[in-house]
């Protein structure tokens, strides 16, 4: 096999979503961390739609009901073991009491510590369905030990009640040290790359591209906006005045012919151009080739860029979405007339 060349410019993309200038030093990007056996074998997973990881943080607690709460729910109360850093093992809800106590107390005892700072952080990791439940709760144990050890105390337990294997991460916020955790991008971004190393290492396939590097556009909806939505569609509430902007603005797309782009939606538009121009130029780089492997993989390349979604915001695919539901309820008043003349 040849040495694998990039394009002048290919690192653009995969560039993880931080500024650099302010990944502190504990967080710097590590390259072994982004892929196994360099930017070939990067490249030839995300050809081949290697699943992608999920690493999010989803919750702090505040105080020691609140994180009491929490293990107990990630415990299903005491059902499911919870494993420290040491290997020990909780397996009682008095043991879960015990251990959110103790973080609890730790946190009061700090004077520097300000009355609103987390004691605990709540992660998830998450893989797609039909990967290996227990590869992923190996996975998590080395993430969480790589991540934290020496450093924080945590506990993790895995969940295996939905499609998705996941693993309920809970990490004492305040440090052996006496340094707080605060993820920032940077820290989100090391994450995910080092959970997909850790899957990888254990023959599970996984990625962790930004979005862009997918064709992916759209950013995930905020878990507190997604739960104000699912009170409103329940009829437990009103819908929430982010999502009743969003809608007037597809509204005025979707009926009044606003459909003019928008500076984000022209600079979206502009980034994967340029995603895309540089993936084909890094085909054509392969297809030129005296290596028959090369040439292959530029033509998987090809085909994954042929796949791409096109480029799509929040405004247009409620527009969409506003206009196929005018379009149903039309049919359906057109269906009621000829009965009515019948």
């Amino acid at each position: 096999m040849t040495d694998f060349q990039t394009v002048q410019g290919f690192e653009d993309v995969w560039r993880p979503p931080v500024r650099p200038r302010i990944v502190r030093p504990r967080t710097v990007l590590r390259p072994s961390a982004a892929s196994s056996g360099g930017a070939r074998a990067r490249l030839e997973r995300i050809a081949a739609r290697a699943p992608e990881v999920m690493v999010k943080v989803t919750g702090r607690t505040r105080d020691g009901a609140h994180l009491r709460a929490h293990l107990e729910y990630i415990s299903r109360n005491g059902q499911l073991e919870l494993e420290g850093a040491d290997g020990a093992l909780i397996v009682s809800r008095r043991d879960v009491a015990d251990l959110a106590d103790e973080w609890a107390g730790a946190a009061r005892a700090d004077n520097s510590r300000r009355r609103d700072s987390p004691v605990s952080h709540s992660v998830i990791l998450s893989m797609p369905a039909g990967t290996s439940e227990i590869a992923v709760r190996d996975a998590a144990r080395a993430f969480a030990a790589d991540m934290f050890a020496d450093r924080h105390d945590y506990v993790f337990t895995l969940h295996t009640d939905t499609p998705r294997p996941h693993v309920h991460l809970a990490i004492c916020s305040r440090g052996h040290a006496g340094e707080r955790l605060n993820p920032k991008k940077a820290d989100l971004e090391l994450w995910r790359q080092t959970f997909a190393q850790t899957l990888r290492d254990r023959g599970v396939e996984a990625e962790a591209t930004p979005r862009r590097a997918r064709g992916v556009t759209r950013k995930a909806e905020r878990t507190s906006l997604r739960k104000i939505r699912d009170r409103q569609e329940s009829g437990r509430g009103a819908m929430g005045e982010v999502l009743r902007g969003a809608y007037r603005d597809a509204a005025r797309a979707a009926f009044q012919g606003d459909v003019q782009p928008r500076a984000w939606e022209r600079r979206t538009a502009e980034r994967q151009a340029r995603v895309r121009g540089l993936y084909l130029a890094q085909a054509r780089l392969l297809a030129a080739s005296p290596d028959a492997g090369d040439r292959n993989l530029g033509r998987r390349v090809e085909a994954f860029v042929q796949a791409m979604p096109q480029p799509d915001s929040q405004r247009l695919a409620l527009a969409r979405e506003l206009r196929a539901a005018n379009q149903r309820a039309s049919q359906r008043e057109g269906g009621n007339d000829r009965d009515r003349t019948r």
